[in-house]
Formats: structure tokens, sequence, C-alpha cells
């Protein structure tokens, strides 16, 4: 009885409005970025642009990459007017849904054939909005609960990620099939509703700052006060996070930054290029939407779920091992389907196995870098590893087109999985190293 009841409390965690506010919270996150992604890509392709065109504008992700470097302004500094009506968090969330939004209807109101400058232009403020929204929302979830709800926290916010990603990805391609492109963009920027609907409603959380963030602010703003207060506000918000970051980890924090910069990048790779990898082999823009969007969905939660359950089952590294394996291993299964006959149920099964990995990895993912965040700095750190996870493979996946163009996609696949090694041997040497400072 004692079981069941532990059970049901256990369960009783996504009852919490804060737990169940992420899945709103998620979905307007995850929304603008297949916009600015593949659902771009598969636009820009659709109407003809050449891949090696649609690879460069992968690099609109950078966007994400860098956020890092606004982070400490949106740690620190409040919204004029908003702030004091709503809190630090919600009036920056609610300050990128509107930017969202209104990138959104510009980028809908540009003709791909004669105005690629201004769909790209569109794109970078999207990014732009996106990302700041991502460095609060991250912030959010973090500071909003306690450290036992975190797993919660991410799950629903997974959830509500993968259902935004859904709608960008099957849901354009179901009105660009039936009306235009143009029309798809402008039902996702209205679309935006659903967060800011959900940032009036939700709370602001608390801010805390531990007794080691305390000491690491007062020893830099000792060394720089020679500097004023403009020297006294860049310690605190942009050097601090960084110095506390490495005082908790020692020597294996390089270690860590290096693993959180390779992590994604065979995945992100290989999403460059594929929905014209799709539109190439001749598959309509409904198979794609009816097989990689909505069945691979599922998988993806799927797989979201089963990683949760191996975090709590083995902790975190050997899940996020396998995760890193498993992610290498499904790109081969595209090298394959390239040099196979076009079929729509070996289509679905590849889809399904890269779902359910990336399912699995990603939720992992969540909680590591989640665990690696101090209270004091939750949005300058996480956007610094956010930042790092992306940047190098958004780099990388510019030249995915030209890839493709000299080498054919089977061998574009194989490279794509290539690059995913050295996070498996990262995560390999962490543990060595954990194991060895636990021992």
């Amino acid at each position: 009885m004692k079981t069941a009841n532990t059970w049901r409390q256990a369960f009783s965690i996504y009852a919490q409005p804060r737990v169940l506010g992420m899945i709103f919270l998620g979905f307007s996150a995850g929304l603008p970025f297949l916009l600015v992604f593949s659902t771009l890509s598969a636009w820009l392709r659709d109407e003809g642009v050449a891949r090696s065109v649609i690879g460069f504008f992968s690099w609109v992700g950078v966007t994400y990459s860098i956020k890092v470097f606004w982070a400490p302004v949106i740690d620190r500094l409040p919204v004029p007017f908003l702030t004091k009506i709503l809190g630090k968090r919600r009036s920056w969330m609610l300050l990128a849904q509107i930017g969202i939004a209104c990138g959104l209807v510009g980028m809908g109101s540009a003709d791909s054939q004669s105005e690629l400058q201004v769909i790209a232009l569109f794109a970078v403020w999207v990014a732009f909005c996106s990302a700041t929204q991502d460095i609060v929302v991250d912030a959010y979830r973090i500071e909003a609960v306690v450290p036992e709800y975190q797993g919660a926290m991410a799950a629903t916010y997974v959830l509500g990620y993968r259902i935004a990603l859904l709608v960008a990805g099957a849901g354009a391609f179901y009105i660009a099939d039936y009306a235009n492109w143009q029309t798809a963009y402008y039902v996702m920027a209205a679309t935006m509703i659903v967060g800011v609907v959900a940032t009036l409603l939700i709370k602001e959380p608390e801010h805390k700052v531990s007794e080691l963030s305390r000491r690491v602010e007062k020893e830099l703003e000792e060394a720089v006060s020679v500097f004023g207060k403009l020297g006294l506000w860049f310690s605190d918000a942009v050097l601090s996070p960084f110095v506390e970051f490495f005082r908790r980890n020692g020597k294996a924090g390089l270690l860590i930054l290096a693993l959180i910069a390779v992590y994604k990048m065979s995945d992100i790779t290989m999403g460059v290029m594929a929905n014209p990898f799709y539109l190439d082999l001749g598959f309509t823009k409904k198979e794609i939407a009816d097989v990689s969007k909505i069945y691979g969905f599922f998988m993806t939660i799927a797989g979201a779920s089963l990683g949760g359950v191996m975090v709590v089952r083995y902790g975190i590294m050997r899940p996020l091992l396998f995760g890193a394996v498993m992610v290498a291993v499904t790109n081969l299964l595209f090298a394959l389907l390239a040099i196979s006959e076009p079929n729509l149920m070996l289509l679905a099964g590849v889809i399904s196995a890269d779902n359910l990995s990336g399912g699995i990895a990603t939720s992992v993912f969540i909680a590591y870098l989640s665990s690696l965040t101090s209270s004091a700095y939750t949005a300058t750190q996480y956007a610094l590893f956010s930042s790092l996870m992306t940047l190098p493979a958004k780099l990388m996946g510019g030249f995915s087109g030209v890839v493709v163009d000299s080498f054919g996609y089977h061998t574009f696949f194989v490279y794509a999985s290539a690059v995913g090694l050295p996070a498996i041997v990262l995560v390999i040497v962490l543990m060595r190293y954990q194991k060895k400072v636990e021992g």
C-alpha cells in the first residue's frame, strides 16, 4: 500500500501548475525553431532555391549559439514598464514572443524568388527573439521549482516543444500544400498567442543566490571596483557566472564545456538537409508531414519518456553515452536510405529510429545541462551551455549543402554520423574522471 501511495505522489508532480505550464512555454519555445531551420529549408527548396544557398541559410541558427553574449543583460536588467508589472522573467518572455510573431509575419510577406535577403533578415530577427525567449524560459524552468521537480519540468517542456515542432513542421507542410508557404507563416505567427497567454498566467519565480555566488561576486567586485559602476555590473553579470562554474567543477570544467559543444553536433548537422533530402527522393509534402512529423512525433515523445526513466534508473552519464551512440548510429540509416529505392515504409522506419534516439538524447541532455547551473546565474550559465551545444554544429551545418552537391547524400550522412564520435569519447572520459574523483 505504501508503494502505491509513493507512485501516486510521484505522478502528482505532473498536476503542479508550474509543471503543467511548462507544456505551453515549451510550445512557445519550440514553434519558431523549425520555421528558421528545416521548415524554411523545405520552403526554399520547394521554390527552387539551390541547395548550397539553403545550406548557408542554416547559419541563421548561429543566433541561438551566441545568445550567451546577451544573456547577462537579461539576467540583470529590467524591461522598462513591463518588469514592474510582470517581473524579471515574464517581462522578457512577453517581449520576445511579440518579436517572434512580428518576424514570422515579415517572413511570410516576402517573396522567395526576389526577396531572399528580406527573408534572411527576418529569419535572423526571429532567431534572435527566439533565442532570447529560450534564455528566459530555461531560467524560469530551473528557478520555478525545487530540484526534485526538475525531471518533471524537463519532461513537460520537451512535450510542449515537440508539439510545437509538429505544428511548425507537419502543420506548416499541410498549410503550404493546400494554400502556400506565405499563409503557413502567417498562421504560425498567430499561434504564438499560446506563449503570450501562458506568460501572462504563470507566476514569477523566486530568485535565490547561493553563498558561493556571493563570495565570488564580492571577490570580483573588489578587483574591478577601480572601474566604477560599469565595472561592478560587468563583474556581477558577466564574470561571476563563469568564475563560479569553474570554482564548482574544477579541472573537469573544460571537459564539460567540450562535451556540451559536440554532443548535438551529429544530430543538428544531419537536420539541415533532412527535408530537402526527402523532397529530392520524390516524396510529396503531405507524405513527409505524415511520416516525419506526425509518426516521428510520437517516437520522439516515447524516446524522451524512455530517457527520463533511464536517468532515474542509471543516473545521467550512462544514458548520456547511450544517447550519443544512438544518434550517431541512426544517421547511418539515412545513408542506407539514400542508396535505396524510395519506399514510404523504409522512410518511416528510419525516421522512427532517428526520432526515438533523438528523444532519448534530448531529455537526458536537458537534465544534464540543468544539473550544471547555479541558481544565482541560471539564465547566463544555461545560455552558455546551450550556445556551446549548437554553435559548432550550426557552423558545420552551413556547409552541408556543399557536401551534398559535391559528394551526394550517402556520403553526407556518413559524415554526419562521424562527427558524433567526439561526443562519445568525451562522455567516456568524463565518466572515468568522475569515477576517479569519487573513488
